[in-house]
């Protein structure tokens, strides 16, 4: 895309927004560096990471600190013959460091379901060299001593020596009674040699070697005979720590040489995820989304903003910044924007065409969610006064001759914007001439927004097919733009009313008023009449989606109240079936009290749980007409008590019942609780018991629970829901179908039958229910 497109977007701009939310250089630089890409599939991969770093960042999964740009050390690993410093060492032991935690931070998580995450895992990485180098540095930015033997032992010999100075000075200095003549009372560091700071004037008190005086000549800095010889070892210690450090420093280059392709390559990864956490801090900023960019989708931008305004205005971004829907149907490739001056048109384009650039360099935008762009290969744009006097170009020879030049690359993948094209010359020529440029950019399928004050071409926006007219409203009380656009119509660009605005003499505008009168060209009244009627529109439009979303929230807030009473009423006739089983277990109450007190709860869930929906007691009639005689095993029905899809299984026509399957879940139902279903019944994937709202009475007809390829965990689990429902709904005998296989399943249901207080007996069912793959269970 052109350096001048981007230019006249202002890109370069939003980008170096980007470039500070960067925490490293490198990063920042990487960030200057972004330019819209040219596949939608690479630009569609690029989202994708991006969406991903702005929920990790909001989940606060990982945060970057400054690191240093190690780009001028990969050449020197290039080389055998050159070798990293401790610096060097230092930075790259740093940015692996935070390559670790990125990979520790990011690694978890299931294959395949995070592209960054299996971009993060996937890259090469220099374990031997990251080892290395965190055995080796220490955090002040040393060589530790066990980075290798002959380093430790040279660094305790040195340790030794220190010792043994303070020892000895300590002991001279109290035997010679030297402590007045003394500077300090503490022995310094000269030439690399230790002395003791003796006060000038008693220099000649103690022999020695003078190495230096301070700038006030007040103190000398002397070696006494009696250190001569051990900093002479000190010296030849410190040179053997230098040539051990050496070693060292050659040895991790050497690493680093032979795995200089997985330390590049983590070292970008660090700067490529500093670059996107950095776009998901600039998605905060101006409250950016994603929008799809796909070479079928049309022009589709709600409550767009432009986003240098709303970073330019922070908190208050919301109240100073007007959203515009920048909307084209399928069947439009052309946008004509007309109205006042200064009423915003210009930043509508801008708006339009900078969104375009950002979404294609895989930017977060400010615009709605639902928010689609077509794929634009190519941004051509016409703002501003273009004029040279150094080409000898004025306004108009400066929009043709650029137009020139570039309508040859123009297709349908192009879009292209015109801000007052045409209007360096004569009104009627300039007027035709724009309409010939946008027959001829739709002829070619490319997408435009032109903004024009031209009649013909406001005419030609609301008569030509595949264009769409918008103007920018104002307050027709204040003649002030209120920076809101209105489709389908065109505005007045009542220029008379802004020249007053900006201070222009009001005889000037008297004169005017007049000659315009003698032209007979002011339409200003119809313009005013329709600019009034739109923007009554528009608000009302808005008041409308306000009261929308408050009725939105009110019905999401009255769900969350239902769910939780009905959450709290479960919970409460679950507490107080455990304690009528207790007092049971207890002997406090008898059999048939704890299940007339089971049924009474029961129906307290029942008409609780109706009174909560507001849903109607059941006549006891068929439902819309389902009758036993008319249904066969295979057919799906609707139970409605449980208001689930349901398969049936068997027929009971005495009973007046029908064995039906509910996700797994086999039980009977009367004929009364079904409903027809002409959709198919769900495949059951689980088993799943609840309570269900209505039961038919309690009058032998049982409740059955397939296990049958459940691990021993899930089946106890299973297996202690379906006996406490039994329980609550009264149910006296229960059939448990685990399969025959290894009998381990079996065995362990029996375990669990033995255990449960309320299970009377059970025994495998006969041969001709099932045998050995069916158990038979009576409660209590």
């Amino acid at each position: 895309m052109e350096s001048r497109t981007l230019s006249l977007l202002e890109f370069p701009k939003v980008l170096e927004r980007l470039a500070a939310l960067a925490v490293s250089e490198p990063a920042a630089a990487a960030c200057r560096a972004i330019a819209p890409l040219g596949d939608p599939d690479v630009l569609a991969r690029e989202q994708r990471k991006l969406a991903e770093a702005m929920e990790l960042r909001r989940d606060a999964a990982f945060a970057f600190t400054p690191f240093p740009d190690v780009e001028p050390l990969f050449p020197v690993l290039e080389s055998e013959r050159r070798g990293l410093d401790l610096d060097a060492l230092v930075a790259l032991s740093h940015v692996l460091s935070q390559v670790a935690a990125l990979r520790l931070a990011l690694g978890a998580g299931e294959a395949g379901r995070s592209l960054l995450r299996d971009e993060v895992a996937a890259a090469p990485w220099p374990k031997k060299t990251q080892a290395a180098l965190a055995r080796c540095i220490s955090p002040d930015g040393r060589l530790r001593d066990e980075s290798s033997p002959e380093l430790f032992s040279v660094r305790q010999e040195i340790r030794t020596i220190h010792q043994t100075i303070m020892t000895r000075v300590k002991e001279f200095v109290g035997e010679k009674e030297l402590g007045p003549l003394l500077q300090d009372d503490y022995v310094t560091i000269s030439s690399d040699r230790y002395v003791l700071p003796l006060k000038s004037n008693f220099k000649s008190r103690l022999p020695g070697i003078i190495h230096d005086y301070s700038q006030t000549g007040e103190t000398v800095y002397v070696e006494p005979f009696f250190l001569v010889e051990v900093n002479n070892r000190l010296q030849e210690l410190k040179n053997e720590e230098r040539e051990a450090e050496a070693r060292v420093m050659a040895f991790l280059t050497g690493l680093a040489r032979d795995e200089r392709r997985e330390v590049a390559a983590a070292y970008r990864l660090l700067v490529a995820c500093d670059v996107l956490w950095a776009k998901a801090a600039l998605a905060g900023r101006i409250g950016g989304t994603l929008p799809e960019v796909a070479p079928e989708h049309a022009v589709h931008l709600i409550a767009a903003r432009h986003p240098l305004l709303v970073l330019a205005a922070g908190d208050d971004a919301p109240a100073r910044v007007m959203p515009q829907d920048l909307i084209l149907a399928e069947d439009q490739r052309a946008l004509i924007v007309t109205g006042a001056n200064a009423g915003g048109k210009t930043v509508c384009l801008k708006t339009l065409g900078l969104l375009a650039v950002m979404a294609l360099s895989a930017l977060p935008v400010p615009a709605g969610e639902g928010s689609r762009l077509p794929f634009f290969s190519k941004t051509f744009v016409f703002l501003g006064d273009e004029q040279s006097i150094e080409d000898h170009l004025s306004t108009f020879t400066a929009q043709i001759r650029h137009l020139s030049r570039v309508w040859p690359e123009i297709d349908a993948a192009t879009l292209v914007l015109l801000d007052e094209f045409g209007a360096g010359t004569d009104p009627s020529q300039g007027a035709a001439l724009a309409q010939a440029v946008v027959d001829g950019l739709l002829d070619r399928g490319a997408y435009l927004a032109a903004a024009t004050h031209f009649p013909a071409l406001k005419a030609y926006g609301l008569s030509r097919p595949g264009v769409r007219a918008a103007c920018m409203l104002f307050d027709p009380a204040t003649k002030k733009p209120v920076y809101r656009l209105a489709y389908d119509q065109v505005g007045a660009s009542i220029a008379l009313d802004v020249a007053r605005e900006h201070g222009l003499p009001e005889e000037i505008l008297e004169r005017a008023g007049r000659y315009l009168l003698l032209d007979g060209g002011d339409a200003g009244q119809v313009f005013e009449r329709l600019n009034d009627l739109a923007l009554r529109r528009e608000r009302e439009i808005e008041a409308l989606a306000a009261e929308r979303l408050e009725e939105k929230k009110r019905v999401a807030k009255l769900k969350e109240n239902l769910k939780k009473a009905q959450e709290n009423l479960v919970e409460e006739i679950r507490d107080l079936s455990r304690d009528i089983v207790r007092r049971h277990e207890a002997g406090r109450l008898e059999r048939k009290e704890a299940q007339r007190a089971l049924a009474a709860a029961k129906k307290r869930l029942i008409e609780e749980t109706d009174a909560i929906t507001g849903t109607k007691p059941d006549t006891g009639t068929p439902a819309q007409g389902v009758t036993l005689a008319a249904l066969n095993p295979g057919r799906s029905v609707r139970i409605v008590s449980w208001d689930k899809n349901a398969v049936v299984r068997e027929i009971d026509l005495k009973r007046r019942a029908a064995k039906v399957d509910i996700g797994g879940v086999s039980l009977w139902v009367p004929e009364a609780d079904m409903a027809p279903l002409d959709a198919p019944a769900k495949s059951g994937g689980g088993v799943t018991v609840a309570p269900a709202r209505r039961e038919a009475p309690a009058s032998g007809l049982g409740l059955t629970l397939d296990l049958r390829g459940m691990r021993a965990d899930a089946a106890e689990a299973e297996l202690a829901a379906f006996l406490d429902t039994a329980l609550l709904r009264g149910h006296g005998e229960l059939e448990i179908i685990h399969g025959r296989g290894t009998g381990a399943l079996r065995r362990e249901v029996h375990r669990m039958l033995k255990e449960h207080p309320q299970v009377a007996s059970f025994a495998l069912a006969p041969e001709d229910r099932g045998g050995d793959g069916m158990t038979m269970v009576t409660l209590k």
